[in-house]
């Protein structure tokens, strides 16, 4: 798997396309149906780009990068050689999203959130494998260690677990600062104020056997004055809702330890 094509104009794409170049495989081309993102991604991945079907160039690899709703449409209407590998990125889509008539398919998901124009190092990316053959998985497991040191294999069953599991560690954990931020605004408060405290938080669940060894807060003690007065200062809506199940959640996990 020497020549590669990137499918896609996301962040995933962005990123994949910097570390195919990076890692001394032939990115041949970056194809996707945004002209002016395919552009900007080939010009930092240093390769060629088209947005026209007919234009996509030959390649031993077609990994193809786009969201997930997208990912059997593209990879069915692009003429890809049916004796190329095609492989989607996507965590939550199985492998049998893409066309059976593709004898090489297979699936590289790396567990990783990607920014436009941010750099990640994808050494440290867990990448879980699929492949519709032993052979395939081997030969794509190879080209997966090109670019990380953490190469694992997972079916779509798994894999479907393991997004799940993101979501709640970083869509969701994401989504708290933004409501704290928005609480602090409520304030008239800068969020910097909260940056050392999620720092600390997330420096000590990295470097503790689990998270939960490690929860602090009203929750885990069980303080249900300062509970009901934080629920009071949040009205009754969604978000002391929100406070009220997790705090919940977090007392009768607490109480399993």
């Amino acid at each position: 798997m020497n020549n590669v094509v990137v499918i896609g104009s996301g962040n995933v794409a962005e990123s994949l396309a910097r570390a195919v170049a990076e890692s001394g495989v032939h990115l041949v081309q970056l194809w996707a149906r945004n002209e002016a993102r395919a552009a900007e991604i080939a010009a930092l991945a240093g390769c060629g780009w088209s947005s026209r079907p007919g234009e996509l160039a030959p390649a031993d690899l077609y990994l193809v990068a786009v969201s997930d709703r997208a990912v059997a449409e593209v990879a069915a209407a692009l003429p890809i050689p049916e004796n190329a590998v095609v492989a989607h990125t996507a965590g939550s889509v199985p492998l049998e999203a893409l066309p059976a008539k593709y004898a090489r398919r297979a699936v590289f998901y790396p567990l990783q959130t990607f920014t436009q124009g941010r750099r990640v190092d994808w050494a440290e990316i867990p990448l879980f494998i699929e492949a519709s053959t032993p052979a395939l998985q081997a030969e794509l497991e190879a080209f997966a260690g090109r670019l990380s040191r953490r190469v694992l294999r997972a079916d779509s069953a798994l894999r479907a677990r393991l997004h799940l599991a993101a979501v709640f560690a970083c869509n969701f954990a994401n989504h708290m600062y933004a409501l704290g931020e928005r609480l602090m605004g409520d304030a008239g408060l800068d969020f910097d104020l909260l940056k050392p405290l999620i720092a600390e938080t997330t420096a000590k669940a990295l470097g503790a056997p689990s998270p939960s060894a490690v929860q602090t807060g009203p929750a885990v003690r069980g303080d249900m004055p300062t509970q009901e007065r934080h629920a009071a200062m949040l009205g009754d809506g969604l978000l002391q809702t929100i406070y009220r199940s997790i705090s919940q959640n977090i007392w009768e996990t607490s109480r399993k330890i």
